[in-house]
């Protein structure tokens, strides 16, 4: 596939946040779970709809993880050597968070195939890596920070509506918080690397439409294959869940729609959104849930 955007890069925005320099620490925490024994079918409060909306997500992450992992890198690379210097501690901080994620999603993912679930998002997602592995590594960090993006809203919303997870199985429920506390704290790597590759906002927001509509049919399309191979496809009560849980008050396209445009914002910095308060919450609370492995 050619690159769809063969522009050369831009000078940064000089509005931009923050500077080029990194400023995170980023910990990479080992989750005290264990999906060795299984877990419920309808995990998420015996809600049909949530529960394979959220096992979609998770289908996604493996592959999806590795591309964010391997883009960044490459992405760094093309920097002058002494900001490599000073992106090597926060890029190891991503990657170790990122790898973390993508292999606790893989054992979530091997019981959901025990269940008889297909997983045909991650194929979607490997063979676009492949068909994409020429294009320049600003592409790469630009789709990146805009799934990155996504994830992010997904992690806010976890965060701030528990109804999202009600009477969700304690052990699942506490891997999607754990994993939405750190793509909180990461949320800004990735648009800060492709501004300090000199990432254009044009091509930025190109990948972020882009992204949406290809996020928005894969996720709503592994769902209902999920609901299928699972039995309820047909029931009335999983569509007048999946209706409360989208566009009811504090529903997913209800709480998510205004922090997905403001990606679109001339200037848009992740950090616009603070949830700091919810991240310090959740870890306080859950310290004995994590260790601190890096």
């Amino acid at each position: 596939m050619t690159d769809p955007l063969d522009l050369p890069p831009a000078a940064p925005l000089s509005s931009a946040k923050p500077d080029v320099r990194p400023t995170l620490r980023l910990s990479v925490r080992r989750l005290r779970v264990d999906f060795s024994s299984g877990f419920d079918r309808l995990w998420n409060g015996g809600d049909a709809y949530r529960t394979q909306y959220m096992n979609a997500l998770s289908m996604s992450f493996p592959v999806g993880e590795q591309f964010f992992i391997d883009s960044l890198k490459r992405g760094v690379k093309t920097l002058p050597p002494e900001q490599q210097a000073a992106w090597a501690e926060e890029l190891r901080g991503f990657v170790g968070q990122e790898a973390t994620h993508r292999f606790i999603h893989a054992q979530f993912n091997a019981e959901l195939e025990r269940q008889g679930l297909r997983n045909h998002w991650q194929n979607w997602a490997a063979r676009r890596v492949e068909k994409t592995k020429n294009f320049q590594p600003i592409n790469h960090v630009a789709i990146t920070a805009a799934l990155e993006h996504f994830t992010a809203v997904l992690a806010l919303g976890v965060l701030t509506h528990p109804d999202w997870l009600a009477g969700a199985s304690p052990e699942v429920a506490l891997m999607w918080r754990w994993h939405a506390v750190e793509e909180s704290e990461h949320k800004s790597v990735a648009v800060d690397v492709y501004r300090a590759m000199g990432g254009s906002e044009r091509r930025r927001k190109f990948w972020f439409v882009f992204i949406a509509l290809q996020f928005f049919a894969e996720s709503s399309l592994q769902t209902f294959i999920n609901l299928w191979h699972s039995g309820h496809w047909w029931r009335p009560r999983t569509w007048w869940n999946a209706a409360r849980f989208l566009i009811g008050p504090g529903g997913l396209w209800w709480a998510s729609a205004a922090p997905l445009a403001a990606y679109l914002r001339h200037g848009f910095h992740p950090t616009d959104f603070d949830d700091a308060a919810e991240i310090s919450a959740w870890l306080d609370a859950q310290r004995q849930a994590y260790s601190i492995v890096a």
